[in-house]
């Protein structure tokens, strides 16, 4: 398959619709990217781990601890506003 053809395959699978000077430039830039994919499978990469992220970043989370948390008067000791055991706040939708 040409990489013209390749174009108007996806094109058509996508339902997308492009005139020829699309086509021809899609076309192009596919030939590119074929390119650089036979440059990097020219590569030796015997030995070499998969990656699954360009860093090798880990879970930097924290583990999930159960601590003492604000009573509910503490929590609403400074509101400008309460009803009972709750904040009391202006209604925003009409």
């Amino acid at each position: 398959m040409t990489p013209r053809e390749t174009v108007e395959y996806v094109a058509g699978l996508a339902k997308l619709k492009f005139n020829e000077n699309e086509i021809e430039e899609f076309a192009g830039q596919f030939q590119n990217i074929l390119g650089y994919i036979s440059e990097i499978e020219k590569l030796d990469l015997e030995g070499i781990e998969p990656l699954t992220h360009i860093t090798q970043t880990e879970n930097v989370f924290r583990d999930d601890v159960v601590t003492p948390s604000l009573t509910q008067e503490e929590a609403l000791a400074n509101a400008p506003k309460r009803n009972e055991s709750f904040f009391k706040v202006p209604k925003v939708i009409g």
